[in-house]
C-alpha cells in the first residue's frame, strides 16, 4: 500500500514526466514494430478463430444468431468490415466437413497465433518480469486455447442475449400508468454489452499475459483506458474510410485487408501502450 501511494503520488505530481517516460520505453522497446506484428498475427488468426467457434457452437444451437453477434462484435474490432468478414467465415462454416481432420488442425494452429504474438510482444514491455521469472511453455502454449474457450463461450452468450432483446424489441409493458416500448433500444443495450466484453477482455490480457501477479486494479484501469481510446480511435476510423481514405483508389481490390490491417494495428497500438503504461507505473 506505501509503494502504491508512493506511485500514485509521483504520477500526479509529475504527469508530463510519467507520459514522456512511457513513450520513451514504448520507443526503446519498438512498440510501432510489436503492434505492427500484432496486427499481422491478429490478421492471421481472426478467420480461422472465429470460424472454428462458430462450427463448435453451430452444434449446440441456430447458426443465425451466432452469425449476427459476430458480426455485430466485429464491428467493434473492424470497423466497416465486418460484412466482408462475415461473409468469408459463413463460407468456411458452411465447407468445414470438406476441410477434414487435417483442416481443422492447421485452422486451430493459426487460431492461436495472435495471442502467441501477444504474449511475446508483452514479454519485451514487461522484459523486468521476464529476467526475474520465466513462463513454462506449456503455459504459454495452453493460454490462447483458453482465450479461445472463453472467446466462443461470450459469443455464445452475447448471441442469446441479443436474441432474447430482439424477441422483446416489439412488444411493450406498461410502468406507473406509461407505457414503455423496447423498441430501438435493444441495439444500444447489445453495444453496452459489447464494451463491456471489451473491459472485461482487455483486462484479462493485461492480467494474463504479462508474467507474475498484476494487481487487479492496475489492469483494469489499463482495460478501461484502452477500450475508451479505442471507442475514440473506432469511431475517426470509420469516419476516415468513408470519407478522406484513397485506400480504395491506391490498392482496389486489397483495399479490405489493407483497411483492416491498419485498423488492427491502431489497436495493437493502443493495447500495448496501456502495456507500457502499467509497466511504467511498476517500476517507478
Amino acid at each position: 500500500m506505501k509503494y502504491a501511494n508512493k506511485r500514485l503520488s509521483y504520477v500526479l505530481n509529475n504527469p508530463l514526466e510519467f507520459l514522456y517516460s512511457v513513450f520513451v520505453s514504448f520507443r526503446t522497446n519498438q512498440g510501432l514494430l510489436l503492434s505492427g506484428a500484432v496486427a499481422y498475427y491478429t490478421l492471421l488468426s481472426i478467420v480461422p478463430m472465429l470460424a472454428l467457434i462458430l462450427i463448435a457452437l453451430s452444434q449446440l444451437t441456430d447458426v443465425q444468431p451466432l452469425l449476427a453477434a459476430t458480426r455485430e462484435t466485429l464491428e467493434l474490432i473492424a470497423p466497416g468490415q465486418a460484412v466482408d468478414l462475415v461473409a468469408q467465415i459463413t463460407a468456411l462454416l458452411h465447407n468445414w466437413k470438406i476441410v477434414g481432420v487435417v483442416g481443422l488442425i492447421i485452422l486451430l494452429f493459426f487460431s492461436s497465433l495472435a495471442f502467441s504474438m501477444l504474449e511475446n510482444a508483452m514479454s519485451v514491455i514487461f522484459f523486468h518480469r521476464v529476467v526475474i521469472r520465466r513462463r513454462h511453455f506449456l503455459v504459454s502454449a495452453i493460454i490462447p486455447y483458453g482465450y479461445i474457450f472463453f472467446m466462443a463461450l461470450g459469443l455464445f452468450l452475447v448471441s442469446t442475449v441479443s436474441g432474447t432483446l430482439h424477441s422483446f424489441s416489439d412488444n411493450s409493458f406498461t410502468l406507473f400508468g406509461q407505457t414503455w416500448s423496447l423498441r430501438g433500444y435493444s441495439a444500444g443495450i447489445i453495444y453496452l454489452f459489447g464494451l463491456m466484453g471489451e473491459v472485461l477482455l482487455l483486462t484479462s490480457l493485461y492480467l494474463v499475459m504479462p508474467l507474475g501477479r498484476l494487481a487487479l486494479s492496475h489492469a483494469l484501469i489499463g482495460g478501461i483506458t484502452a477500450t475508451l481510446l479505442w471507442e475514440l480511435t473506432r469511431h475517426f476510423l470509420v469516419w476516415y474510410f468513408s470519407t478522406l481514405s484513397f485506400v480504395n483508389i491506391i490498392y482496389g481490390t486489397f483495399a479490405t485487408v489493407i483497411i483492416i490491417l491498419l485498423t488492427l494495428e491502431a489497436a495493437a497500438l493502443i493495447l500495448l501502450l496501456g502495456a507500457q503504461v502499467i509497466s511504467e507505473y511498476e517500476r517507478i
